[in-house]
């Protein structure tokens, strides 16, 4: 069982790691790009569905689309790959999870940081509009946060893959919560992206400031019903001019249902508002995405299994004086040694995700190429950064060695560091006690 742990998914330059979501159409996993060390998420789509539902065009269409915005609220499309059976969509990963996570931790916002959230997300969705690419179905769980606290729309223009197509061509939710749907939605008739975009944005901001749904009813026809009537009522905090602002957004008419631009002259919107700060526009190569669906075998990627480096017998011998890491601290000839090895019953992912999860905490920023990483720390000490690489050896099926080696910085720095490092290590360390069983 260990042995199967050893080994890793590549797909072209992308190792895949966990399970992020997964849905009937589509699964989400996170990767690494083992050329750059980046981390990113990939969207991985069932080909023959896409074809069976004859969708191509349109999906070739909004990727494309998609690959062209660039909006800090809006989670990125970097590229896009194809097997025989599968589509991967490459998109920037975040790690501060989901807005609606925080809600459910501690509790509605305040109005100041809800309109701050909402002016993001206003400023995601106008841009998208502007170029033709709708959501069709924001919900909580397509809210991210990035590290700094940024508002990331995910899945803006490719919610259609996790909709259920009719034979009509228009989008018709099957799936999903209904509770963040505009009336026209529910009629089942096929709808106008634009205004049912706005009454999702409207139910959004009303749940950060409440802390609960405007709309909601254990009967699915009950529910409707009020969502058609807009049926609601407002907390007592709420200011006068959010109730303005939200009944203007939850207008059950699409037609007289506020306007983006409207929003944005709105007093309440502009208070403390902040425009949306674009890095510097890089040329975007769509090659791939024609590559990916054209009929061509040439660009196809293949998922392959990967093992990290194996190591001789030869190998293993000369290294052994180091296996003990207590001899990290011992003197040798006047200078303290800038290496040190340790073995590991464990799978060689788990030893990599044990040292990226022990070395954050420490301050170290963290680059994983295949088996190998880097540390890099984020102070600069006596002589720089310090900086550790560390590299997991496969000894035998269930053996591994890893070997850390101090590449910048102090060495007693180092040391200093080391000692706490190796305290949160100790779960996966192979000790001698172990060994003498």
């Amino acid at each position: 069982m260990q042995q199967q742990g050893t080994t890793r998914t590549r797909v072209g330059p992308y190792e895949l790691g966990k399970t992020l979501g997964e849905g009937s159409f589509a699964k989400v996993k996170f990767a690494n790009n083992v050329v750059t060390g980046d981390s990113v998420a990939i969207k991985i789509i069932d080909r023959h569905r896409v074809l069976r539902h004859k969708m191509v065009e349109q999906i070739k269409r909004e990727i494309s689309t998609m690959k062209l915005i660039k909006h800090p609220n809006v989670l990125r499309l970097i590229e896009v790959m194809a097997s025989k059976t599968k589509i991967y969509i490459v998109l920037e990963y975040v790690d501060g999870g989901e807005l609606f996570d925080r809600i459910a931790k501690y509790g509605r916002l305040k109005e100041d940081e809800a309109r701050r959230y909402f002016q993001q997300l206003i400023n995601a969705v106008d841009y998208c509009h502007s170029r033709g690419v709708y959501h069709r179905d924001l919900k909580p769980e397509n809210l991210l946060l990035d590290s700094f606290g940024t508002l990331k729309v995910s899945d803006f223009g490719l919610s259609a893959f996790s909709q259920q197509v009719q034979e009509d061509g228009l989008l018709h939710t099957a799936c999903g919560t209904p509770n963040y749907v505009a009336p026209e939605v529910l009629t089942d008739k096929g709808y106008d992206g634009t205004s049912s975009d706005i009454w999702s944005c409207g139910i959004i901001l009303f749940v950060l400031m409440a802390g609960y749904l405007p709309f909601n009813d254990q009967n699915l026809m009950a529910l409707y019903r009020k969502i058609q009537k807009a049926e609601f009522s407002f907390p007592t905090w709420f200011s006068s001019s959010s109730r303005k602002l939200i009944k203007s957004i939850l207008d059950p008419n699409p037609l007289s249902r506020i306007t983006i631009p409207e929003i944005l002259e709105n007093d309440w919107f502009k208070r403390g508002y902040e425009p949306p700060k674009f890095e510097q526009e890089e040329g975007v190569n769509l090659d791939d995405i024609d590559a990916v669906f054209n009929d061509s075998e040439e660009h196809l990627v293949t998922e392959r299994k990967e093992k990290p480096v194996s190591m001789n017998a030869f190998e293993l011998i000369s290294r052994s004086q180091s296996f003990n890491l207590e001899n990290l601290f011992e003197k040798q000839m006047g200078f303290v040694k800038r290496e040190t090895r340790f073995t590991s019953k464990c799978p060689a992912n788990e030893i990599i995700s044990k040292i990226e999860e022990t070395a954050k905490p420490l301050g170290f920023n963290v680059q994983k190429k295949n088996y190998k990483m880097k540390l890099q720390g984020d102070k600069t000490g006596r002589k720089g950064h310090l900086s550790v690489a560390t590299e997991v050896f496969e000894v035998a099926p269930s053996l591994h060695m890893v070997e850390l080696r101090k590449m910048g910085g102090d060495t007693l720095e180092f040391h200093k560091f080391y000692k706490s490092f190796s305290s949160g290590l100790k779960d996966i360390v192979w000790t001698k006690e172990q060994q003498a069983e």
